[in-house]
């Protein structure tokens, strides 16, 4: 048996310029972090030749090609599993439509368990990045960027920087870390939606907005630059990249989110946006501490979340000997 824990995220700044439809030309950059909220996936090898998968569902088949999860299926395919196993999926928070990054935190946390599975330890979390994004991005052919495949990939709080040929990132240190961390809150808007018809929107958009996606490509550098000065206007940095992330398509946002996150800045928050595509899920905000109390108390209808950021990416946990 073989288990392997992968974070989730939360995306700060930057959204959006990780789509390769943009960055091939112009360059892209994210400010991105993982947080203490995962995804665990365990694998066992099967006496028989069925595959067994436990998820929201449970499948019992007998040939990879009749998988209806199609992450599953993809990612036993790309590594060359075909029979004799089971999979079963757990997540420390429901995975649909929450913004933190589920399905690539999955996609690189199935993949790295069933690596581990063949024998193959020590998988770089950069290969690991690359082939969840091509399960999802060039095999299943969704709209999305490739921060989460990433992030999920290397843990902690990064830049990730896109260009056509390379891929860098810049690590904060952990002191750096903690000292953002405490003016960080999470709260469910009780709203789910497919990021995937958000992030189509998104996509289409991209000839048209590129002066648009620079600007929070920038807003990235000026990110890192504020949290390294100890991130006095970092909630402002936040509300202007949404307000930005609001222009690409009008599905990012709605009344219902509009009115919460109002109700956040009025109550005492700087900043703040949805995570991921937009549309629902989970807010983040950025309120120093002494207000976060008045905050929680106008927000008392919306469950918060709370969480710490990081600095592991994709893990085994336990494998067995």
């Amino acid at each position: 048996m073989i288990i392997s824990r992968t974070p989730l995220r939360v995306s700060f700044l930057g959204g959006g310029t990780d789509f390769p439809e943009f960055y091939n030309e112009h360059g892209g950059a994210v400010l991105s972090s993982a947080i203490d909220k995962y995804i665990y996936v365990v694998v066992k090898k099967r006496f028989d030749d069925k595959i067994v998968l436990h998820y929201t569902q449970t499948e019992t088949l007998d040939s990879v090609d009749d998988i209806q999860h199609d992450i599953i299926r993809e990612s036993m395919k790309l590594v060359g599993v075909e029979k004799g196993i089971e999979i079963t999926t757990l997540a420390d928070i429901p995975s649909e439509g929450t913004g933190l990054g589920s399905s690539s935190s999955l996609a690189v946390g199935l993949l790295h368990a069933l690596y581990t599975y063949l024998g193959i330890n020590d998988i770089p979390p950069e290969v690991l990045a690359e082939d969840a994004c091509k399960v999802e991005i060039d095999i299943m052919g969704k709209a999305m960027g490739k921060q989460d495949a990433y992030i999920a990939s290397l843990g902690g709080l990064r830049v990730i920087e896109f260009a056509k040929d390379s891929i860098q990132t810049f690590h904060f240190r952990r002191r750096i870390r903690r000292a953002l961390e405490g003016n960080l809150m999470l709260f469910y808007t009780g709203i789910t939606r497919q990021a995937t018809e958000i992030l189509v929107d998104v996509k289409a958009s991209i000839p048209d907005k590129t002066e648009t996606l620079t600007k929070l490509m920038n807003l990235c550098y000026r990110g890192k630059t504020a949290i390294e000065g100890g991130t006095n206007n970092f909630g402002d940095l936040l509300n202007q990249n949404w307000s930005l992330k609001k222009a690409l398509a009008d599905t990012v946002s709605n009344e219902l989110i509009d009115e919460l996150y109002a109700r956040s800045i009025v109550s005492g928050a700087s900043g703040g946006k949805i995570c991921g595509a937009g549309g629902g899920g989970f807010l983040l905000l950025y309120c120093v501490e002494d207000r976060q109390d008045v905050v929680r108390e106008r927000l008392s209808d919306y469950r918060e979340l709370e969480f710490s950021l990081e600095d592991e990416g994709s893990k085994i946990i336990y494998q067995e000997k």
